[in-house]
């Protein structure tokens, strides 16, 4: 069976039709999910892009990969074995389209590599299309080799900047973006960190009902793009016997808890990712899953849909084949999700199905509460603090993840990488503001208000 995985960067499953989405900006997608199992409370544990994706590949915590942070001097250790390797060394074509290079580049056979974005609000980002283009020749050409094919496409719609080209640019929004009466972008234009990089992209902007119109148009334009490729995967007589997953990295901050228009922060927008696996022959087709699953979960799942279960348990992979799910078997129960973060802040959590506990390991730019404890099936938004008021429940938690994180140091026997690679946090910093933008943190973009107060909660 051939596997075709898509993974489209800082997707969030709410912005998706098929996850009860009013605005129809996933007609494709949508299309795919209704022959696909579809993953309601999937998790990406470990934030951003580069420790999610290597996760994903590894199936392994950052207790085992070390890969804690995003662009970071840390490299993967060569003894972590990475899925695409593994089928490689199976008899597969494997095969990518993507740009994140490092240790995922030399896993795979084939690797295409594309343009990376520029900031120029000037004209449209036109991402979906570079990669599409890339990606049917690439698939033409796995499709042409007589080996089973791996080939795992990336696709950066909708990170910032939003910039969909036309039709999708004003797809979801009338009006006058820069509406002097509009306030709600202030608190926005007040931030220090990334005032400067928002005024390259969406100078002037007032409303910031308009960058989430942007980001949803930027969503629907990469389900366009996907269109052509799911296209090509029939006319070759692929689809039939190809493995089709969707997920994402992580998600993305909008207008929810003051970390706007990025992912960073440990709450649901950036954690809860979507998961979508289509089998050929209709195994699970239609059926929604509740179950809580990670990110973990999909080298073990994709390694045993393949034929080579074995080969993750062998390599001490600890997540789960979700297969039996797909026919409405059981998997051993995710009790909990070990979180962590340490790009622009440095935290940890501890989510169960019902609560999360996030702990500062030093203030964060923000100044947001160095604990926070929020029960999600009340409080699904994670509006409400509840570390002081229930502190039982916050000792309670943070009593098994310090367990936790005592158990899998001991079973690794290598450092903690939230601790011992704090520095990247500052290194990241550094190189996003003084390197990237020619500012220091605290210096007014043009025509924004200087930045004051921290954002609100």
């Amino acid at each position: 069976m051939n596997v075709l995985w898509i993974l489209v960067d800082c997707l969030r499953p709410d912005r998706l039709g098929c996850y009860g989405y009013a605005r129809a900006t996933s007609p494709h997608v949508d299309r795919l999910a209704a022959q696909s199992a579809r993953f309601t409370q999937c998790i990406s544990p470990h934030i951003p892009t580069h420790p999610a994706h290597t996760t994903l590949f590894s199936g392994r915590d950052v207790f085992a990969h070390q890969i804690v942070s995003q662009g970071a001097p840390q490299e993967l250790d060569p003894a972590v074995r990475l899925l695409p390797a593994l089928l490689r060394e199976r008899g597969y074509f494997t095969g990518a389209v993507d740009n994140i290079g490092r240790w995922i580049e030399p896993a795979f056979e084939r690797y295409v590599p594309y343009p990376r974005w520029d900031h120029d609000g000037s004209h449209p980002w036109r991402n979906g299309e570079e990669v599409t283009t890339r990606a049917v020749s690439l698939l033409n050409e796995a499709s042409a080799d007589g080996r089973p094919f791996f080939l795992f496409f990336h696709y950066w719609d909708p990170h910032t900047p939003y910039l969909p080209p036309a039709p999708f640019h004003r797809q979801y929004f009338e009006g006058d973006a820069r509406d002097p009466a509009k306030r709600s972008m202030d608190a926005v234009w007040r931030s220090p960190w990334f005032a400067n990089y928002f005024q390259e992209w969406m100078a002037g902007v007032t409303d910031i009902d308009y960058v989430t119109a942007q980001y949803d148009a930027s969503v629907a334009y990469g389900d366009a793009c996907l269109a052509h490729l799911f296209q090509r995967l029939t006319e070759l007589g692929r689809w039939e016997d190809t493995l089709v997953v969707l997920c994402a990295d992580h998600g993305e901050e909008l207008d929810e808890h003051g970390c706007w228009f990025d992912h960073h922060g440990l709450y649901e927008t950036n954690v809860r990712v979507p998961l979508l696996l289509r089998f050929p022959g209709g195994r699970g087709a239609g059926r929604t899953v509740p179950d809580l699953v990670s990110a973990l979960d999909v080298a073990p799942t994709l390694l045993a849909a393949t034929g080579h279960g074995g080969v993750a348990a062998a390599l001490g992979m600890p997540g789960r084949d979700l297969t039996p799910l797909l026919t409405g078997g059981t998997v051993a129960a995710l009790d909990a999700v070990y979180l962590t973060e340490c790009t622009w802040m440095r935290k940890r959590a501890w989510r169960t199905p019902r609560w999360k506990l996030i702990r500062a390991l030093e203030p964060d730019i923000y100044g947001f509460p160095p604990v926070e404890l929020y029960d999600l099936l009340a409080d699904p938004q994670e509006r409400t603090n509840l570390a002081t008021a229930r502190p039982e429940v916050a000792q309670e938690l943070g009593a098994a993840m310090d367990a936790w994180i005592e158990r899998r140091l001991g079973e690794t026997g290598l450092p903690d990488p939230s601790v011992a690679q704090a520095g990247a946090l500052r290194t990241w910093q550094t190189r996003f503001i003084a390197g990237r933008r020619g500012q220091a943190p605290g210096a007014a973009a043009p025509g924004a208000t200087a930045p004051g107060a921290t954002a609100p909660r």
